[in-house]
């Protein structure tokens, strides 16, 4: 009886999630308003029944900025309208999780795994090839599998040993994927810039793809003494002895590429969004809604790997869904709490407060957001919660910047913290592969975060010239 009751509400949660993404692609397509109305009562429906998922802090946050949204509407005397309004301000993320792990199925062909694997036995060896290659190759799986990147590219990294190295592939691993979160069209992240900038991603890709480059470099720079370190005749030597056991490629001169395959269907899944956002005036995350269904299914037709996509499908959903569940009520909550603030105009008072500051505003803006989304991750505050405030809130002009410049300023700034927040999904599920305590993983990321936040001021200068 008790098991018969819990599926009924798993049932009815997964109806609730697959309802917000079906009546927000019809809005987005039909523009009809009294979908709004719809819309935002799924998106409290949606809250009242994940809220029995949520613990400690995250169930504390959520219940906060629901209470102080609807105390500010309140104070205000808001419509209906506007409460609708506030409550679907984030369910462009709830859509996106629907949709977007799709792309991730035909990157885990059993084919394209063995022959990743070979790849990086055979090919990644010094030490720096090895801690960039790390990075480099989570960044890109990241975009298609998120969090899911990190055991995955784990297990290559770790299928040898690799002496005084293990801490420094953790940064490697927990910075590419930060990396991702810079340029990916199927992020979170991108999602809530785009949307509420109303930019287009192929407008800020190339920013973004330097931002990426820039990362990298500075990831090298900052752990530049370590990597030395690790490079000592002890370690060198270990590593040789475990090379000529381990690699028979090693001593036959055998070389493994990268395969084929998945380079192609990799660059494909972002030559299809490109095309897309050219040929069609739909917003991005329609078009990665699209893509999403199509490509992976067309993709593993022709390879003739409808097994493999059939397991991927009932793998999202049974787990993967289910499993977003608290991200979902966090990020819903947070969007509710932004569009309460809009109504209040805290956009208005920004500039006039920055105008104390003896700096130019764009300046003085850009550091005190970077800082505060720094500051709040590092206490445990998901930096969705000020990006969408920021996104929403302010308008470029009255800080003196454009609106691609801000969207770069607001997903770099994502970036830089995701490595230093203790409830990031990335830094607990290295702690838990690692098995060392959070804070051990994010430690070392301080010193990335504000030498990172110091290039994108950088970077910001550069591109507003």
């Amino acid at each position: 009886m008790l098991k018969a009751a819990s599926n009924i509400k798993a049932n009815l949660e997964l109806a609730v999630i697959f309802s917000m993404a079906a009546v927000f692609i019809v809005l987005q397509l039909t523009h009809w308003q009294p979908l709004t109305a719809v819309l935002g009562c799924l998106v409290f429906a949606a809250i009242a029944l994940f809220l029995r998922h949520l613990r400690g802090l995250t169930l504390w946050l959520t219940v906060a900025f629901m209470t102080v949204g609807v105390l500010l509407l309140l104070v205000q005397r808001a419509e209906a309208g506007y409460w609708f309004d506030a409550a679907s301000v984030n369910v462009t993320l709830v859509t996106l999780f629907v949709f977007a792990p799709l792309f991730g199925i035909p990157v885990r062909l059993p084919a394209y795994m063995d022959a990743l694997k070979r790849f990086y036995e055979t090919r990644l060896r010094s030490r720096f090839v090895l801690f960039g290659g790390t990075q480099l190759l989570t960044q890109i799986m990241g975009v298609f599998l998120n969090v899911g990147s990190i055991p995955v590219v784990y297990h290559m990294v770790f299928a040898k040993a690799h002496p005084g190295m293990a801490l420094l592939l953790a940064n490697a691993l927990n910075r590419g994927f930060a990396g991702a979160i810079l340029w990916s069209p199927y992020f979170a992240a991108m999602a809530v810039v785009l949307s509420s900038l109303s930019v287009e991603w192929t407008a800020i890709l190339p920013y973004m793809l330097g931002l990426a480059v820039v990362s990298l470099l500075v990831s090298i720079a900052v752990d530049f003494k370590e990597l030395r370190k690790a490079g000592g005749a002890e370690a060198q030597e270990e590593e040789k002895h475990i090379v000529s056991r381990t690699d028979p490629a090693a001593g036959s001169g055998e070389r493994s590429v990268f395969p084929a395959g998945l380079a192609v269907y990799l660059i494909g899944a972002i030559v299809v969004i490109l095309v897309l956002e050219r040929m069609m005036e739909l917003p991005m995350v329609l078009l990665t809604c699209l893509a999403a269904v199509v490509y992976p299914l067309i993709w593993c037709l022709g390879k003739r790997a409808m097994a493999t996509y059939r397991q991927g499908l009932a793998n999202h959903l049974s787990v993967t869904l289910p499993a977003l569940k608290k991200e979902m009520t966090l990020f819903l909550a947070a969007g509710f709490f932004s569009g309460s603030i809009g109504i209040v105009g805290f956009g208005d008072y920004v500039p006039v407060l920055l105008e104390w500051i003896p700096l130019p505003v764009a300046l003085s803006f850009s550091i005190l957001t970077i800082v505060m989304v720094m500051v709040t991750s590092i206490v445990g505050l998901h930096p969705i919660v000020l990006v969408t405030i920021l996104a929403t809130g302010i308008e470029p002009a009255a800080v003196q910047m454009s609106a691609n410049e801000v969207a770069v300023l607001l997903l770099g700034s994502w970036c830089l913290s995701n490595g230093i927040s203790p409830s990031s999904a990335v830094n607990n599920l290295l702690a838990g592969l690692y098995r060392k305590s959070v804070y051990e993983l994010a430690r070392p990321n301080y010193k990335f975060a504000a030498w990172m936040g110091v290039a994108l001021l950088v970077y910001l200068a550069i591109m507003s010239v």
